[in-house]
């Protein structure tokens, strides 16, 4: 409110969040305390001094869809949901007879699997919700797994890639879990400001989203910690079984209709993201 005494925004870019997968499922208030609770505040704050912002852009998540939907053999979609406790435990890893499909927000539902996606789904509907019923343009981007230059090197719940850079950098082999064919779709963070950019050149004008924002490319966290290890010449990594209840198996995006409806398209393949990070690490961290 008091920041509302002197500034009248004509444009939000919503970014705050917290996040983390697993962390959110023992932090489950935290999490809604800054993500549900953080945005119903903005928007009270806005209602107290009577202003109506012509555009507000909410980051979201890919966590919104969960694991999403799967193709069997026959061709049939369906949405599997969570992954058992019990499955994981049994080291079942993937749905029978079946294979994921990227996610795409006009055909993909959103059905989440941990608390932090939840709490983002919830942010999409808290916004869109009160910027119906005050006449404001909201547009919504769900991020694939963003990293880059300038992510936390210590918090090992901002993504894998800064954390399989600090192992392997360290000349440690990287663990990974499950059978290290988890899915992931890793989009710079360079190309997630350009398409950031794109929405706010655009204006409010067009439709709301939401977008997805990826590479279009899925690649295992095997894939992604032997390019790693291979960049510092650190030892092969390796399959530790482990798991995160909560965790998807398959996450990766169809982005036709964001690069169809935005001028946007992502400029970075992994190869060239991974090594900007390391480039950027041994500047900040130089050991």
């Amino acid at each position: 409110t008091r920041l509302l005494d002197d500034v009248r925004p004509d444009v939000v870019l919503h970014l705050a969040a917290e996040t983390g997968t697993a962390q959110s499922l023992s932090e489950a208030t935290r999490h809604a305390n800054v993500n549900v609770v953080g945005t119903t505040r903005m928007l009270d704050a806005f209602a107290r001094v009577g202003h109506r912002p012509a555009h507000i852009v909410l980051t979201s998540s890919r966590a919104v869809y969960g694991e999403g939907l799967w193709r069997r053999a026959d061709g049939t979609e369906f949405a599997p949901g969570q992954r058992s406790h019990e499955q994981l435990e049994a080291g079942s890893w993937d749905f029978p007879d079946a294979v994921g499909l990227p996610s795409r927000a006009d055909r993909t539902p959103a059905a989440p699997t941990s608390v932090y996606g939840a709490t983002k789904l919830a942010q999409e509907h808290l916004l869109t919700a009160w910027a119906q019923a005050q006449g404001v343009a909201t547009t919504v981007l769900r991020l694939q797994n963003v990293y880059g230059p300038g992510q936390s090197l210590t918090n090992s719940y901002t993504g894998i890639v800064s954390l399989f850079s600090q192992l392997a950098r360290a000349g440690e082999s990287i663990p990974l879990y499950e059978d290290g064919a988890i899915t992931r779709d890793f989009v710079l963070i360079d190309d997630v400001a350009d398409a950031i950019v794109a929405v706010l050149d655009r204006g409010p004008a067009g439709r709301t989203g939401p977008y997805d924002v990826g590479t279009g490319v899925g690649t295992t966290i095997a894939a992604l910690a032997r390019a790693i290890a291979d960049y510092h010449g650190a030892p092969e990594p390796h399959v530790t079984g482990r798991f995160r209840d909560g965790d998807v198996r398959h996450a990766s995006s169809d982005i036709s209709v964001t690069t169809a409806e935005l001028a946007w398209a992502p400029r970075f393949d992994l190869t060239t993201g991974v090594a900007r990070l390391q480039e950027w690490i041994a500047r900040v961290d130089p050991r």
